[in-house]
């Protein structure tokens, strides 16, 4: 007991404290821009699948000293659509191999020590929905600058009213992890109410959809997370695997009638933790017509460099192609970076330097993420 009261101490009288010592920048070296970079990067439309800014206290329209994101960085980095994940539920000794869904859970504490809504306290599906209300909140604040993006048409307006400044940008909302349903399937419902467009089957343990990489079980799809995935694709939410075990990958691709992402990880092949997918599971998400984001941080291309993070992009292009590629940085997500979003044009330098031409990095960079976001929250026709 005393160890929860004092790690709660800790979120509350320190909030900016715990993050800066989880979500770091490294402080090696960046490779210089060239003018080529600069000018291509300020053309593109850019768009990020994952982020877990939405977790701290801190507002997400104002510029701060700790973390990766937040909106005047967005503009600094020209990014033109931000994906905004719910992290509800985080095991205590959290590794990426074996995880149990009884562990004692850190975003309680946070929760807790932020002395957010009591309701929040105890349960996950209501941090999710105090997630998407803060989102909502912070586009109701900035409505000039944060666009709140929740069908094709809303993405088509955003696009027409960006201007010079890099405003609109349009701001998408997900879970990482249905274990915040807490086994209502009446709850997915609610969050697509509330704006839920994209959601990760489960996090960093097994729950009652589905096994988890880095789970204990690591198995499949229950009845209740296929029912859950149908109903997905029937609403318009996006389904994302990634987290899944490699059982849930598979049998959530069979299934599958509309495209599938992985919003934020990397491949084996040049980074072999079990978290990133096989080439087998690259093929699968590339036939759904889906994407895969890839990561900036060690666990997604074992590095935090540009080179590393586009030495996964080129793996992914060259067996599927390009227009299976996409950005998911996990900013804000309890990891450590290379470069926060202000620095986009680091990735737009790497790709040129790989040899991407201007218009497979226009694609990588975002219009590929735009295709598959387009077609998967719109919802499905009857009878489809």
């Amino acid at each position: 007991m005393f160890l929860v009261v004092a790690l709660a101490a800790f979120f509350a009288f320190g909030p900016g404290m715990a993050e800066r010592s989880m979500n770091e920048i490294t402080d090696a070296p960046l490779p210089e821009i060239s003018e080529e970079a600069r000018a291509l990067h300020a053309t593109l439309t850019i768009v990020d699948l994952h982020s877990d800014t939405l977790m701290w206290k801190r507002d997400p329209l104002e510029r701060s000293g700790r973390g990766h994101m937040d909106l005047p960085r967005l503009i600094d980095g020209n990014v033109a659509l931000q994906v905004f994940s719910s992290v509800t539920k985080s095991p205590a000794g959290l590794n990426f191999d074996r995880n149990s869904a009884d562990a004692r859970d850190d975003i309680t504490l946070l929760a807790i020590g932020q002395l957010q809504p009591y309701r929040t306290w105890f349960s996950p599906f209501q941090r999710s929905m105090y997630h998407a209300a803060r989102l909502e909140d912070a586009a109701t604040r900035a409505p000039d600058a944060l666009r709140l993006i929740r069908t094709p048409a809303d993405i088509d307006a955003m696009l027409a009213e960006r201007d010079a400044t890099g405003r609109p940008i349009g701001g998408l909302f997900s879970v990482e992890g249905l274990h915040n349903l807490e086994g209502d399937g009446d709850n997915l419902q609610r969050l697509y109410d509330a704006g839920l467009r994209m959601a990760g089957l489960t996090h960093f343990f097994d729950n009652e959809l589905a096994g988890s990489m880095h789970g204990e079980a690591k198995g499949g799809l229950t009845p209740f997370g296929r029912e859950m995935v149908g109903e997905m694709e029937r609403l318009g939410i996006i389904v994302d695997i990634a987290h899944c075990s490699h059982q849930c990958v598979a049998e959530v691709l069979a299934m599958a009638r509309r495209p599938v992402v992985s919003s934020h990880g990397g491949v084996q092949a040049t980074c072999a933790v079990n978290r990133n997918l096989s080439d087998d599971e690259i093929r699968g998400v590339a036939a759904t017509g889906g994407v895969i984001g890839v990561g900036y941080f060690d666990g997604a291309v074992c590095g935090t460099s540009p080179a590393q993070i586009v030495a996964a992009m080129r793996y992914i292009a060259d067996l599927v192609g390009v227009e299976h590629v996409a950005l998911g940085s996990d900013y804000d997500g309890s990891v450590e970076v290379g470069f926060d979003t202000a620095q986009l044009v680091q990735i737009t330098q790497a790709l040129l330097d790989d040899g991407f031409t201007e218009d497979e990095i226009r694609a990588i960079m975002g219009l590929n993420a735009l295709r598959v976001l387009r077609a998967g929250i719109a919802p499905m026709e009857q009878g489809a």
